[in-house]
This record gives C-alpha cells, structure tokens and sequence, in this order.
C-alpha cells in the first residue's frame, strides 16, 4: 500500500500555498491527492490511513468549493523565503508547516494509547495493564489535558476498563478558545461540550476540528495547531483513547505534572500481570482463537485482547485491541515500532 507516498506527495504540493490566492492551486492538488489515492486502492482496501486520506479529500474538497474535474499535474511547491519577514505570513497555527519553515525538516511524533482493561502504550513504548479504578491523568501539559475515569470490568474483578474521557484543549490565544471534549459510555460525540465543532471564532479556530468516523463510535479531533491528533473510541463496554503528538508538545510539562499515564505509564502500585490467574469468564484457548481472527500477529495487543475476553467474557474487546492497532497503524511514525513483544 503506497498510501504513504501520496500523503507526502500532497503534503509537498500544499506546504507553501497559503492565503485567498491559494484556490485554483490547492484544488488542483487534492484532485492529483485523490487520483494517487484511487490509483492505489486495490493495494489499499484495508489500510485505515487509506480510508481516512479519502474521507478527508472528499471534505477538503466540498470546503474549498473545487470541481472533480480539472488539471491534476501538482504545483511545483516554492522555497521558503529567505528573509525574516517570510515568516510573518506564515500561518502559526499550523504546528507542522511552522516546525518545518523554523527547523528546515518536519516535527517528530510519539504515540500512547489506553484501551481494553485498560492496557496503556507510552509516548517510549513501554506497555502495561492497569487497575487504576477512579480518575487517573493521561496527559497533563501547557497544551492538553486528558483524564480517564475507569471501573470494574466486572463485579468483584480487579480488572477495569475505562468509562469516560476528559479531554481538554488549552486556550492559545492566537488560535483557539479553551475547548473542552467528553465522552462516556454510549456517548461519544462529534462535538466539544458547548455544542461547537472547531476551535472557535478565532483566526486560527480552523485548526482545532472533530470528525466523526463512525457514528456514535469513533471520532477523531486533530488540533493542527500543535500537531496533535486524537481518536477516541467505543468497543462494547469501553472506550480507548489514541494520541500522536508533536514531540515539543508530549514534553512541554513541569515537574509537578509527573503524573502522566502517557509519559510514565501506571503506577508500578497499580500495574497487573496479563496472565490472568484463576479461572476466567471465557477459557483462554477460546479466547485466544477469537482474538486471532482480528490480530493474527501475537504481540502485546493480541495478548492484551486474550487476557480482556478471558477476563470479562465479553468478546467486543477484540474490536478494542484491533481498534487500538489500526490508531498506533496510523499514529505511529516509524512502522518498525508498530507491534511491542512481551
């Protein structure tokens, strides 16, 4: 799947186009972004950053009024300015076009991820399996703030699973207001708490925006504005929260914000073997066979899914593992990283 290759290729074309006199350019290289992506589609079917390039085309294309039809060559993309004042048009509220002008390369990223019991991936690629029953901070720095709230998977279990998220989005006053997100349980919305979809009425309140990919079920926000994109998720009778941050931002935080599920993992007080002792709900070959239908690959999420199904019975947390999979698939930066062996 070559996906990748068109994204970078769109990327190239678009990094330099900016202001009213963007129109005709811009358009004719979503048309050239969305010609490579059906170029590659029979390769691609299965790849979740396939299917978010074409949904996201497809918006791109309705807000900026451009025609399906059309040249599709893409634009040779301009250098940069060389002097000091080619900066001041730059647009600072897109993270990763400013990173890129100021370093002369593109930012680097990390990735977490609670899902399942819940199972935390930090932004330096430990893994662990969490009780943490109660509020607990996934992520507390100058830009963001996530809070999960977890319970019991099941009565009288020491597993839990998380029920609801907290996500807020730190007012940055040269392009969003203060946003707030929550979901829980059977209530995961395509819009922050006061209704709104986007960052605000700010110049750069374009650069915080919710997208809802599956309803009810899976959103995604991307907050360009510091080069972070989140997905929440419900899988049965849990949430899972996926982050890809910028580097600058996973780290801007002071020493009295060391609690961060994301940077430290769980607490070693709170963190539970993934070889479940005891008898389960589900015994553990059934579970590992269901767990092998959606992740052939037996690394730390498909162990993560045996020990969820053996644990709570319920057989939706295959969706949890695999859901959580295709966001690192996505997230991820460097694919090598993708499966953790335990």
């Amino acid at each position: 799947c070559k996906i990748l290759r068109c994204n970078s290729e769109y990327v190239a074309a678009t990094l330099h186009l900016r202001g009213p006199s963007r129109g005709a350019a811009f358009c004719t290289a979503l048309r050239s972004y969305s010609l490579c992506t059906r170029r590659t589609a029979r390769t691609c079917r299965g790849d979740l950053a396939f299917h978010s390039a074409v949904h996201g085309i497809e918006d791109l294309m309705i807000q900026n009024n451009c025609s399906k039809e059309g040249p599709t060559a893409p634009p040779r993309p301009r250098p940069p300015a060389p002097n000091p004042q080619g900066f001041e048009s730059l647009d600072i509220c897109n993270y990763e076009r400013s990173f890129l002008y100021k370093h002369g390369r593109p930012p680097g990223f990390q990735h977490c991820a609670a899902f399942g019991d819940p199972h935390i991936r930090t932004f330096h690629d430990d893994f662990h399996t969490c009780r943490v029953e109660g509020s607990w901070p996934l992520l507390d720095n100058e830009y963001l703030f996530v809070q999960a709230t977890s319970s019991p998977v099941a009565k009288g279990s020491n597993a839990t699973v998380t029920s609801k998220l907290t996500i807020i989005f730190k007012n940055m006053k040269e392009c969003i207001d203060q946003k707030v997100y929550q979901a829980e349980l059977d209530n995961v919305p395509a819009a922050f708490q006061d209704g709104s979809v986007n960052g605000g009425a700010r110049p750069g309140g374009s650069s915080l925006v919710i997208w809802e990919r599956s309803p009810g079920r899976h959103v995604e926000i991307r907050a360009d504005y510091i080069g972070t994109t989140i997905a929440v998720r419900q899988a049965g009778r849990q949430l899972s929260f996926s982050i890809r941050a910028a580097e600058e931002v996973a780290r801007a935080f002071t020493e009295e914000q060391d609690l961060q599920l994301c940077v430290g993992g769980c607490p070693h007080s709170q963190r539970m073997s993934r070889s479940p002792r005891g008898r389960g709900r589900v015994p553990a070959e059934t579970a590992r066979a269901l767990c092998r239908e959606m992740l052939p690959v037996e690394d730390v999420y498909f162990q993560s899914c045996v020990f969820d199904v053996v644990t709570s019975g319920d057989t939706n947390f295959t969706m949890a593992a695999h859901g959580a999979l295709e966001d690192a698939r996505l997230f991820l930066p460097d694919a090598e990283k993708l499966h953790i062996f335990q």
